[in-house]
């Protein structure tokens, strides 16, 4: 067999995993201990990131005409690809928190939902909570103010309602409006 058929069905690998990702990051993985590399492959696999150590010529004829074709020019030295198609923030998120234990993981840049970022733009992008993390904010924030006013309905209840005391409250005020009116004459 020639070699380029021996490498054909790697790059198709690399083009299937890549294929409707929202994005695609790549890190320098060298000096990881086996330890350490199987820790952060569990991790993403759980949160359904693919991550593979690929050839960068094979990574490189894998990203020819497709969204990630500028992920090219950082094809050099050792590279490790995460990849998802679901949450466009999980690779860099799950990477910037392993690489807080294990700091010698370095980002080379990634593209997030079809746009190119840098190292340092991809670090930002991993502080972005996940697609959960803020739906779930977003109920929280909407449920907070229906829970208070369903609270401030329940304290008036139980106080017997306001309608008791706002009746109460004028009936006292209209005497005394009328008591000055009837002195005022009486003194003439």
């Amino acid at each position: 067999m020639a070699k380029v058929e021996l490498k054909q069905p790697v790059i198709k690998e690399i083009s299937e995993s890549i294929e409707g990702a929202q994005s695609v990051v790549l890190v320098d993985h060298r000096g990881l201990t086996v330890a350490q590399d199987t820790d952060l492959r569990k991790q993403l696999r759980e949160a359904g990131v693919f991550y593979k150590v690929y050839k960068n010529t094979m990574m490189n004829f894998a990203f020819k005409d497709t969204p990630f074709e500028e992920l090219t020019s950082l094809l050099d030295g050792p590279s490790a690809i995460a990849v998802s198609k679901d949450d466009a923030t999980a690779p860099a998120r799950l990477l910037a928190n392993f690489a807080k234990t294990a700091p010698i993981l370095e980002f080379k840049g990634g593209v997030v939902e079809g746009k190119m970022y840098d190292a340092n733009e991809i670090q930002e992008i991993a502080k972005i909570p996940s697609r959960d993390e803020l739906l779930s904010k977003l109920l929280g924030s909407i449920q907070s103010p229906i829970a208070n006013f369903a609270r401030v309905i329940n304290q008036i209840a139980e106080k017997g309602g306001a309608g008791e005391a706002s009746e109460e409250a004028p009936a006292a005020e209209a005497p005394a409006a009328e008591a000055p009116a009837e002195e005022a004459p009486a003194a003439e």
